[in-house]
């Protein structure tokens, strides 16, 4: 029996591929989700004080925002799956992931992106013993314990303010002169009396026994170490786009997508934070969402298909 062949496939449940099953649904289109989770990178924001018609949400909060709100629609979603291939023939694209495969005249591509790892000696041996890279997820079991942030972006300045709140001593480790995040956070980082910054240092390995006991780090020429239970490595993201060579991308993976989140293949589009599409947010990723389902809708109307 051959496969259905459906209208569109949405490659992500993060806030992008979400908003596009928002109006793929109300467009009427016959689409499926496909998806590891529902929330990507949301749920593992702390505090959200930028997204329009919320104050204060935290992200494990607009995570089951976006669930309610695909649930009353009855959104298909096929999860956990793992997509790891894509192919096009004849205007038709082949998903596969690591339990099926599906068939669609088209598709949206929205995996958003993955932590990047440090690669010190180390971070492997004691990932999920002490290394972990979601405040959010793992915050709560470093309560009362002395911890490490790596990194001096947004995402590092937001695992601090977190953790600063349950341990007693939060190290902030950035290896550029100055914190590069929003004004905001740094000046709250800045102002809290248990977070310590150690601006121009690089974190040379993690070390202990069964779990993380302390770490060594770099200052210029000197070296030393920071007893800390618990490393949070918030050193940035690489987009997931590794499962796909068909499509154009940028020298650091990302799709490269047109205004219209068309990529080179027609009928393929991207949206959010697995594009070239600049500044990653949550807000900038649902609107892309947006765009990206509005545009397969208008290419399926463009274009007569032939029915199987």
């Amino acid at each position: 029996m051959a496969n259905k062949v459906y209208d569109l496939l949405i490659l992500g449940a993060g806030p992008a591929g979400i908003t596009a099953s928002v109006y793929a649904v109300r467009k009427k289109i016959d689409f499926l989700v496909i998806t590891r989770d529902i929330g990507g990178q949301t749920t593992w924001s702390g505090d959200i004080e930028n997204y329009t018609g919320y104050q204060f949400i935290t992200g494990p909060q607009l995570t089951r925002k976006f669930q309610d709100h695909m649930d009353s629609y009855g959104i298909t979603v096929k999860m956990p799956q793992a997509v790891t291939a894509i192919g096009y023939n004849d205007a038709m694209f082949t998903v596969t992931t690591d339990e099926a495969e599906y068939l669609s005249r088209t598709l949206i591509i929205a995996t958003g992106k993955q932590p990047r790892r440090l690669g010190v000696p180390g971070e492997e041996e004691f990932r999920n013993r002490g290394v972990t890279y979601c405040a959010t997820c793992d915050g709560p079991v470093f309560k009362d314990k002395p911890v490490a942030i790596i990194g001096g972006g947004n995402s590092a300045l937001d695992a601090a303010l977190q953790m600063m709140k349950i341990s007693p001593q939060v190290y902030l480790i950035n290896n550029t002169a100055t914190l590069h995040g929003d004004a905001v956070m740094i000046e709250k980082v800045e102002n809290a009396k248990n977070i310590e910054i150690r601006n121009n240092t690089r974190i040379k390995n993690i070390q202990g026994e069964k779990f993380v006991k302390k770490i060594v780090i770099g200052q210029e020429s000197r070296e030393t170490s920071l007893d800390v239970e618990g490393v949070f490595i918030e050193i940035g993201l690489t987009p997931n786009s590794g499962f796909t060579d068909i499509v154009r991308k940028n020298e650091h993976g990302e799709i490269i997508v047109d205004c219209h989140n068309q990529t080179n293949i027609q009928g393929l589009f991207a949206a959010g934070d697995v594009t070239n599409v600049p500044e990653k947010q949550i807000i900038i990723a649902a609107g892309e969402g947006a765009k990206a389902a509005l545009s397969a809708f208008r290419h399926l109307n463009l274009n007569t298909f032939e029915y199987l």
